[in-house]
């Protein structure tokens, strides 16, 4: 049963809560990682690259006002994001060609 951090009394029961959490997470990444394939996917007939500033900058700004609203470091989880979208881009110019170019 999922318990809140209030409600942990034992060390076993955070680390089953935050074993919960990451598994939980993966699911998230994963369901993430399928609009990734799915962008390069609308991408290619469009011709459009896999690296567009303006939405990386975007992405980054919204991990930014999400951790400040969240109370987490912002500094923290833009920089999370970034690896994010770095590995995407590498990802979709692989799908797309670019990384033969």
């Amino acid at each position: 049963m999922q318990k809140t951090p209030a409600e942990c009394t034992t060390m076993a029961d955070v680390r089953a809560e935050i074993d919960r959490l990451d598994r939980a997470l993966m699911v998230l990444f994963a369901e993430r990682w399928g609009y990734i394939v799915r962008a390069a996917e609308i991408k290619r007939p469009l011709k459009l690259k896999a690296d567009i500033p303006a939405r990386v900058s975007e992405v980054k700004e919204n991990a930014r006002r999400n951790a400040v609203d969240l109370g987490l470091e912002p500094e923290f989880y833009e920089q999370l994001w970034a690896q994010l979208i770095e590995q995407a881009i590498a990802h979709e110019k692989r799908l797309l060609g670019e990384d033969e170019r």
